[in-house]
């Protein structure tokens, strides 16, 4: 164990120790303050992980490596969870949506989206947004939390249960890819969503490669340099538009990082080459950013940077201010992109008919004031003392 591992604490109220989410280093120190002995903790580390992340298993009875004892007591004093999947949305297409609910009643949606032989989950980092693009539904909600590692990682364990997929696959799997494009700005959450990730990509547990996880960003520039450093996941920007006075309205976070310093950042991102381009989504909306202009100026911006463009049909949601680009619009601006050697397909839009597609999700979460949280911690108390007997 190294120096700064700290065993998570048990709750006050004796709730179970939670090992979702935790390090290797972090499950062996929380076995340590369990009264497992520390010479053996980090092999018994070693197998829950197993256990956890490979099989999936949530049960520790049914952990046959560990001795009876040993599971009895961890029974007693931790847990492996998963959010509860208040809502599942199966879409015409095959898509999925979950809205998951997490411990604190807070809510955040993921999405699976499934191809012949493979699939996506797209998954959230934060319940709400910090941002606010203007084309976005999840934008219009306010930021009410960070997601934690166990929150970011569970939605991938919950996926998995429900497609089947324990113990891990070594090939085939219909969760083949992760996408850090669900709710939130990765980014800003970036320490728990590297745990959570790293996780993902241990060889002994979910195995996802990290050449098989994206992560969109907005454009926090300052951290797009350290996401390459740590994680070397794949990065795609939301870019929506070549100037910034257009930016500036419909993806608000350009005033403090305008188009000229996001670019710089990308052509040095660790691990760019020809065969590692960076991904640049662009939602086709109508007499906005649509025009050949608007695609001559996107060629120029990319220039000297491995790219490729995800052109996105906008798809509207209730009160959404703007409309999606004629086909014709949005074929010409392909064209132009594409003849200028850059790949630029029209993503096919998936899971409409549920509000799972591309800038749809959102969740009745909301950000709730501390006097609010003080008026229901008191009608708690007062319901506690009521029950008590006279």
């Amino acid at each position: 164990m190294r120096v700064g591992d700290r065993a998570p604490q048990q709750a006050a109220d004796g709730a179970p120790v939670e090992l979702l989410g935790l390090t290797r280093p972090e499950i062996a120190a929380a076995l340590v303050a369990a009264g497992e002995v520390e010479k053996s903790a980090r092999m018994r580390a070693s197998q829950l992980w197993h256990w956890i992340y490979y099989r999936g298993s949530r049960d520790f009875a049914e952990m046959t490596t560990l001795s009876k004892e040993l599971r009895e007591r961890l029974a007693t004093r931790f847990s492996v969870g998963r959010p509860v999947a208040s809502k599942d949305l199966q879409s015409t297409d095959g898509t999925r949506k979950w809205l998951l609910k997490f411990a604190d009643g807070e809510e955040a949606e993921c999405v699976h989206i499934p191809e012949e032989d493979r699939g996506a989950l797209c998954v959230s980092s934060q319940v709400g947004c910090t941002l606010t693009c203007k084309f976005c539904h999840t934008g219009t909600m306010k930021l009410v939390r960070n997601l934690n590692a166990a929150e970011i990682v569970g939605q991938v364990m919950l996926a998995r249960d429900h497609l089947n997929e324990w113990p891990s696959p070594p090939d085939g799997r219909m969760l083949s890819n992760i996408v850090m494009m669900g709710m939130g700005e990765p980014l800003y959450n970036f320490d728990q969503v590297a745990k959570a990730l790293k996780i993902v990509m241990d060889n002994e547990g979910i195995a996802i490669s990290k050449r098989r996880i994206t992560l969109s960003t907005a454009g926090v520039v300052p951290m797009i340099e350290r996401c390459g450093a740590e994680l070397g996941v794949n990065l795609a920007i939301s870019l929506h538009a070549v100037r910034d006075d257009i930016r500036d309205v419909i993806v608000p976070i350009n005033r403090k990082y305008p188009i000229r310093e996001l670019m710089q950042a990308c052509a040095t991102y660790p691990g760019l080459s020809n065969a590692r381009r960076i991904t640049f989504e662009y939602v086709m909306l109508k007499g906005v950013n649509d025009t050949p202009a608007d695609a001559k100026e996107l060629v120029r911006l990319l220039k000297g940077v491995p790219a490729k463009v995800n052109l996105i049909p906008f798809n509207a949601w209730p009160g959404a201010p703007y409309e999606c680009s004629s086909d014709e619009a949005i074929r010409k601006f392909s064209d132009i992109v594409f003849n200028a050697g850059y790949s630029s397909p029209v993503r096919t839009p998936r899971g409409r008919d549920i509000m799972a597609a591309c800038g749809q999700l959102k969740s009745a979460s909301v950000k709730r004031s501390k006097a609010d949280i003080l008026r229901e911690q008191a009608a708690k108390e007062a319901a506690a003392a009521a029950a008590l007997p006279a």
